[in-house]
C-alpha cells in the first residue's frame, strides 16, 4: 500500500486538474438542451476507462441519457465490489448568484467550486483515481472492480431500475459502494447507514366555478383557500406528532444502542441551528434534533397557493386553492401507503362545500443498512486509515431513491461511503469540494480495495 498512497500524493495536482475538466462539460440531465453533453460527459469518464485498460468500457442506452459501465475483473477468487455513481448534475440557476461561473471550475480557500465538483463528478473521480494507484504501481487490484455511472439521477433515476435488471449478470457482485453523500462533518470519517423515503401528493381544493365577489357571496359559501388552510393545519397536532391515522404503524423504533451512538456525536445543535436563521428548533417531541430529522418520518407542507396574490386588495372568494405536501418516510415506511392514508385524511377532514383531489407523485423507499455485516468493520477502518481518526455511523435525512434499488436488486449491503460536506451546496449555487477531502477519499478509497481483498475466505461471498 506504500508505493499507492505515495502515488496518491504526487499526483495530487494533476487528479484536480483532471476533475476540472470534467465538470465543464455542462451535464444538466433535466434540460433537453444539454443532451449532446451528457453524451459527452460520459465519453470523457469512458475514455478513462479505456485509457486505463479496464476489461469492459460499454456506453449503456436508455431511453433517457446513457449510463457507463466498466468491470476490472483480475482478482480470481476474490470479492467484487461494485461501485455506483452519477454523472449528471443539478441545474444552475439562480446563475447570478455564483460567485464564478459554474462550468468554469476555480480554485480558492482550498475548494474547488463548480456544479457538479461534489454532486457527483468529484467523488466518482476519487475511484477512478484509486483504481489508477493500483494499477500504476501494483499493477492490478487487490479486488475485482465494477463501476456503474448512471446519467439521470438528478431527475429521478428512471431508467437504473431497468438497467438494474437488464444487466443483472454484468452488475452481479459481493459488495456495493456509493459515494454520493457528506461527511458528519469536516475531517470526520462517515459511513451513513440510513436514508430516509419520501412521499409526494398534491392537493387541490375548488369550491364556486370561479372566482366570487367576497361581498356579495362571503358567508354563503366555502372559501377553498380557508378550507386548505385548516386541512393543512389538521396534519400535526400541538406536540408534533402527525395526526395522519395509520402514519406511524410501521415505523422502525430507534433501539437505545441507535440513540446512544447519535448522542455521541460531535453536533453543535446551536450552530447547526445558526446555519438555519431559524429562532429555534422544534419537531416531534420526545426525540433529539438529529433523530427527528435522520430517523423519524415527517410530513411539511412545501407549497401552498390560491386566490390573489398580486399587490393590493382583491375581495373574492378563490374558486380554488392547492399544495404540494412531501413525507420523509423511515423503516419499514411504504411511499405509496404513506401517500394513500395522508390522502384519505385530508379527504376526510374536508369542509363541506368544497371538493377535494389529491394526486400523489413518484416517491422513494427508506434505506437502513445491516451494519453487523463484515463490510462495514472493513469500511469504517479504511476510512480511519485515510484521515487518521475513528469512522463514525450517520444518517442521511434526505432520499436517495436509487440506494434501495440497487440494495434490493443486488441483495447485496450497501455501502455508503461519502465525501462532501454537509455545506458544500450541491443542489444550490456556488457548490464546491474540499480539495483535502478530495484526495484523501482517494485514498480513503484505495485503502478500501486493500481492506476488501483481505477479507477471509469465509467473508467474499
Amino acid at each position: 500500500m506504500d508505493q499507492v498512497l505515495r502515488f496518491i500524493d504526487d499526483q495530487r495536482a494533476r487528479f484536480v486538474d483532471e476533475l476540472a475538466t470534467w465538470v465543464k462539460i455542462p451535464a444538466i440531465s433535466s434540460d433537453p438542451a444539454h443532451k449532446a453533453d451528457m453524451r459527452k460527459n460520459a465519453e470523457y469518464l469512458m475514455n478513462e476507462m479505456r485509457r486505463l485498460k479496464a476489461d469492459r468500457v460499454e456506453l449503456w442506452e436508455t431511453p433517457g441519457h446513457p449510463a457507463v459501465f466498466a468491470s476490472f475483473m483480475h482478482a480470481p477468487g476474490g470479492p467484487t465490489l461494485l461501485v455506483y455513481g452519477h454523472h449528471d448534475v443539478q441545474p444552475v440557476d439562480p446563475l447570478d448568484e455564483w460567485i464564478s461561473p459554474p462550468f468554469e471550475p476555480a480554485i480558492r480557500e482550498g475548494r474547488m467550486w463548480g456544479r457538479g465538483v461534489v454532486d457527483d463528478k468529484g467523488q466518482v473521480w476519487i475511484h477512478v483515481k484509486a483504481i489508477e494507484a493500483f494499477l500504476e504501481t501494483a499493477k492490478k487490484l487487490p479486488i475485482n472492480l465494477k463501476l456503474i455511472v448512471e446519467g439521470e439521477e438528478e431527475i429521478g433515476s428512471d431508467h437504473l431500475d431497468g438497467l438494474m435488471r437488464e444487466h443483472a449478470a454484468d452488475l452481479s457482485a459481493d459488495f456495493v459502494c456509493v459515494s454520493d453523500t457528506a461527511m458528519f462533518g469536516r475531517g470526520i470519517p462517515s459511513l451513513c447507514v440510513g436514508l430516509r423515503g419520501l412521499a409526494i401528493l398534491e392537493v387541490q381544493v375548488s369550491g364556486p366555478r370561479q372566482d366570487l365577489h367576497s361581498g356579495s357571496f362571503g358567508g354563503g359559501v366555502a372559501n377553498p383557500v380557508n378550507a386548505l388552510a385548516r386541512m393543512i393545519a389538521s396534519l400535526h397536532d400541538e406536540s408534533g406528532t402527525i395526526t395522519v391515522p395509520g402514519f406511524y404503524d410501521k415505523v422502525k423504533t430507534l433501539t437505545d444502542a441507535e440513540r446512544k451512538e447519535i448522542a455521541g456525536l460531535p453536533f453543535d445543535e446551536k450552530e447547526w441551528l445558526a446555519s438555519t436563521g431559524s429562532p429555534s428548533v422544534t419537531g416531534e417531541k420526545g426525540f433529539s434534533t438529529l433523530e427527528r430529522i435522520w430517523a423519524r418520518p415527517t410530513l411539511d407542507c412545501n407549497g401552498i397557493w390560491g386566490g390573489f396574490q398580486g399587490e393590493g386588495s382583491k375581495t373574492i372568494i378563490p374558486a380554488r386553492a392547492s399544495a404540494k405536501i412531501t413525507c420523509r418516510l423511515v423503516p419499514d415506511q411504504d411511499p405509496d401507503e404513506i401517500a394513500r392514508l395522508v390522502g384519505a385524511h385530508l379527504e376526510k377532514v374536508a369542509p363541506p362545500g368544497v371538493k377535494v383531489k389529491v394526486t400523489p407523485s413518484h416517491g422513494g423507499h427508506p434505506y437502513l443498512a445491516p451494519t453487523d455485516h463484515p463490510v462495514f468493520d472493513v469500511a469504517k477502518r479504511a476510512f480511519a486509515k485515510a484521515f487518521g481518526r475513528p469512522t463514525v455511523f450517520i444518517r442521511e435525512g434526505g432520499s436517495i431513491p436509487f440506494v434501495r434499488t440497487i440494495a434490493d436488486a443486488t441483495g447485496k449491503p450497501c455501502l455508503l461511503m461519502g465525501f462532501g460536506q454537509p455545506d458544500e451546496n450541491a443542489h444550490a449555487p456556488n457548490e464546491w469540494i474540499d480539495l483535502e477531502n478530495f484526495h484523501l477519499g482517494i485514498k480513503s478509497a484505495a485503502h478500501l480495495y486493500d481492506e476488501l481483498g483481505r477479507l477471509p475466505a469465509e467473508g467474499k461471498r
